[in-house]
């Protein structure tokens, strides 16, 4: 073998380690851009699943808070409507007697039938909470339904 010979084929072999070593290169860089690649559809797909159910969220708790505020205005108009005289709260009740006599009492002598008003307040506070924790229940079962169990 000659000496140009044998230079031609170090070049040769030269050239052939460093297109190998520059093609594994090329591969590595290519599976991490795969990878990285597949790591950013993921966290793009994960944003917009929080985005939807951010949205059907905020969507429930609009409607109960809606619902509670509703059911907060019918207590409270029903409230002014009983102080104002326009309705009465149907209760069944006794009548005590006007005077404290020990005598016979007649229908006559009946005062009408009335809640104190502390008793009155009490009723219209059970009420105003009774909504509210029906709306607060019925809210989270909707979550629950809607967003947990999906």
């Amino acid at each position: 073998m000659s000496r140009l010979e044998l230079v031609l084929l170090i070049v040769i072999l030269l050239l052939c380690g460093a297109t190998a070593y520059f093609y594994d290169q090329s591969g590595d860089e290519t599976r991490r851009a795969d990878r990285a690649e597949s790591g950013l559809k993921l966290a793009n797909d994960t944003i917009s699943d929080m985005q939807t159910r951010q949205r059907d969220v905020a969507a429930l708790d609009a409607k109960y808070t809606g619902e509670l505020v509703d059911a907060k205005a019918t207590i409270d108009g029903l409230q002014r409507d009983v102080a104002d005289g326009r309705k009465r709260l149907q209760l069944n009740a006794t009548c005590s007697t006007k005077n404290n006599t020990t005598g016979a009492a007649s229908v006559d002598d009946a005062a009408s039938p009335r809640l104190t008003d502390a008793a009155q307040r009490d009723y219209f506070t059970l009420r105003e909470r009774i909504s509210t924790i029906t709306s607060q229940l019925t809210g989270l079962q909707a979550y629950v339904r809607e967003q947990c169990l999906k």
